[in-house]
């Protein structure tokens, strides 16, 4: 589906007024995401089990626009708590294990009951067709 210049990705929820994902030339902007499901159910748990979760939930996001975590190259965290900083970041490191990215993690609370939010923006090179 397109809007403008703008490709968007994912199931926009009728209640929400943004999509999932946005592909703006070369790049793709997720919305943050939190820890749902592959049916959309939210997935409650240790800080571990809603990071997974949330990262998975990301990777699905990607991969309808043809990208994957390793393209990811800008990723801002939201913690409701600063003390899981250790432990999300584990599993963080477990998705991106060479690193490859800038990221940003603050303490804020969700307007939803979770204990992580994550954006996030891939570089993924928009094929250039030869005429």
């Amino acid at each position: 589906m397109s809007s403008g210049n703008a490709e968007v990705f994912g199931d926009k929820n009728p209640n929400l007024p943004f999509h999932p994902a946005v592909r703006a030339g070369d790049y793709l902007f997720v919305s943050g995401q939190v820890a749902k499901d592959s049916d959309g159910n939210m997935i409650g748990g240790t800080i571990e089990e809603e990071t997974r979760a949330t990262l998975l939930a990301i990777e699905r996001i990607l991969s309808l626009a043809g990208c994957k975590l390793d393209q990811v190259v800008k990723a801002t965290v939201y913690l409701a708590d600063a003390r899981d900083f250790g432990r999300y970041n584990g599993v963080f490191k477990s998705f991106f294990p060479a690193g490859r990215l800038s990221r940003t993690t603050v303490e804020a609370r969700a307007v939803i009951t979770t204990r992580i939010e994550i954006d996030c923006i891939a570089y993924a090179p928009l094929e250039k067709s030869h005429v």
